[in-house]
């Protein structure tokens, strides 16, 4: 009798064992598929990219988006938007990448450089963040100094990381600060990369080879696919709803002193 007890729990045991893989299978869950926000920024920096930024980033917290990524190709532009974008960017509760197609010059640059990840086009570029006034012309020291120094501190912001010179262990900038700083003053000398007399700017492999780049790529399927390594993913891509587009636009510089030239004509007149 206790032998046939023996073998009967041997038997459902071995049936157990046997149907248990099949079970585990079936019950585990699936990964979902990588969230990621892509927003275009294809302008002038200006009040309405500076709103498109910051609504982009609210949706991409508060609907879980595992990161964000910014389609870049911008000549420029206000400083002070720029300065608000690199800051919403290096606050940002979720990782941001950039991928440059084709330019990231001046204000384009510092936005660059605050991002996690900077990702850019063969023939794409970077740098020249030297201040210029309405008529093109150099800014005062005074507001190039404040330059240097907001992206000298974008720069150090991404720290430092470890990596083995000569066989001793070392640390270095992620993104070397002088370098940043080279990009806004023409008096900056760097061995092999800059002489003085020049504003810095970067070619997508030169980028790279600097630690200004983390890959190039050809297209935002290609950054995320083969630079970020995402196996599984869906892009969403940022709209920005009318009235926030209205609004933005009517918090640009040039409308703004139309509608204070309008108003002192009014009353003027």
């Amino acid at each position: 009798m206790k032998k046939n007890t023996a073998v009967r729990l041997l038997g459902l045991l071995l049936v157990f064992l046997t149907v248990l893989p099949f079970y585990t299978r079936a019950e585990a869950p699936s990964k979902s598929p990588s969230k990621i926000l892509q927003v275009d920024l294809q302008e002038n920096i200006n009040s309405y990219t500076w709103l498109l930024i910051q609504k982009s980033l609210l949706q991409a917290t508060e609907e879980d988006f595992d990161a964000m990524l910014i389609h870049m190709n911008t000549y420029g532009g206000e400083v002070l938007f720029a300065d608000s974008i690199r800051s919403a960017i290096l606050d940002a509760p979720l990782p941001v990448w950039v991928f440059i197609d084709n330019n990231a010059a001046s204000a384009g640059a510092l936005i660059s450089i605050a991002c996690d990840s900077i990702y850019m086009r063969t023939g794409a570029t970077i740098g020249a963040s030297t201040v210029v006034d309405q008529t093109g012309a150099a800014a005062q020291d005074k507001v190039q100094s404040y330059m240097r120094g907001i992206i000298r501190a974008t720069a150090e912001a991404q720290g430092k990381v470890t990596r083995i010179e000569k066989g001793d262990t070392v640390e270095v900038w992620r993104r070397d600060p002088r370098i940043a700083e080279a990009m806004v003053d023409p008096d900056i000398h760097i061995e092999a990369i800059i002489d003085t007399g020049k504003v810095l700017t970067f070619t997508a492999n030169e980028a790279l080879k600097h630690g200004y780049c983390d890959g190039v790529a050809e297209s935002v399927d290609a950054v995320l696919s083969q630079q970020v390594g995402l196996d599984d993913y869906e892009v969403t891509v940022f709209e920005m709803a009318a009235v926030d587009k209205l609004k933005g636009r009517l918090m640009g510089s040039a409308l703004r002193a139309i509608l204070i030239m309008i108003i002192v004509a009014g009353i003027w007149f």
